[in-house]
């Protein structure tokens, strides 16, 4: 089975415990006015001009997004890194993107790690048919949950599509006693408010302690030059990040809810 990867970033100590190999697979169905990989919201390759500076002279480069690759394929090259990952704890992280949006890819990916004793990881937002992700249980030991927006209509207004399924999923998840950890991206005037916090406190705390840990994912405007050579508008291309003294305020938030908290992934 073949698939569209955008992305494999080796040695990454963000995306789960350890040392990790993270997957970007390409497609997404939202379209968060935040996004920092605007590449990979397409399922397609694509194409893309880059602007280079060599000797004080501009230059454009045309470079592909996105390649297609078979599981068979990609295993292999996951494997090559596999002594840091059983050194370390570590493992594989397929992210995107979506990478639900592969569903059939992904679950043969994972099927194959489990095979190997590999620690799998899926970063998502749960935005998919509880058909989809039910399949990836036997399969997946952690889920990295990006929750973004508790209020429906903000959430469709900042993503394109309301929440239900996302809580709907998390809950789903939960009673099936998976693994998650919840990562929250921090927007400033999006996300950061007082009321979204306590409401998001309010729902981690109804699954009845299963939600353990949260990640607090700091806004960045380093996607500029993508959102350039992909020709899309950046809406929040002017938008600044929050001060290290509002990131810890927010985190001492949840630790004194009761979480763990990390401010990054």
């Amino acid at each position: 089975m073949n698939g569209i990867v955008f992305d494999i970033k080796r040695f990454t100590i963000h995306d789960g415990p350890g040392i990790r190999t993270t997957v970007f697979l390409k497609g997404c169905p939202l379209h968060c006015s935040w996004c920092h990989n605007p590449e990979s919201i397409g399922h397609h390759p694509c194409k893309v001009k880059k602007t280079l500076k060599l000797n004080g002279k501009r230059l454009i480069k045309e470079e592909i997004i996105g390649y297609e690759i078979s599981a068979d394929q990609l295993f292999a090259e996951l494997e090559k890194e596999r002594v840091f990952m059983d050194e370390s704890g570590g493992g594989v992280t397929f992210s995107g993107g979506e990478p639900l949006f592969q569903n059939d890819f992904l679950l043969e990916l994972l099927k194959t790690c489990k095979q190997a004793g590999i620690h799998t990881a899926v970063d998502t937002s749960l935005f998919a048919a509880w058909e989809k992700i039910k399949d990836l249980l036997a399969f997946t030991d952690l889920f990295l949950v990006d929750l973004k927006l508790m209020d429906s209509a903000a959430h469709q207004l900042y993503t394109g599509s309301p929440n239900e399924m996302v809580l709907d999923n998390i809950r789903k998840l939960v009673s099936a006693g998976a693994t998650l950890i919840i990562r929250s991206p921090v927007i400033p005037a999006v996300t950061d408010s007082s009321e979204n916090i306590a409401q998001t406190i309010s729902f981690l705390h109804s699954l009845e302690g299963k939600i353990k840990e949260v990640h607090l994912l700091p806004f960045h405007n380093t996607a500029k030059g993508k959102y350039i050579s992909v020709g899309k508008e950046n809406a929040f291309g002017n938008l600044k990040s929050l001060q290290k003294e509002e990131m810890l305020e927010i985190k001492r938030q949840y630790a004194d809810a009761g979480f763990i908290v990390k401010i990054g992934g």
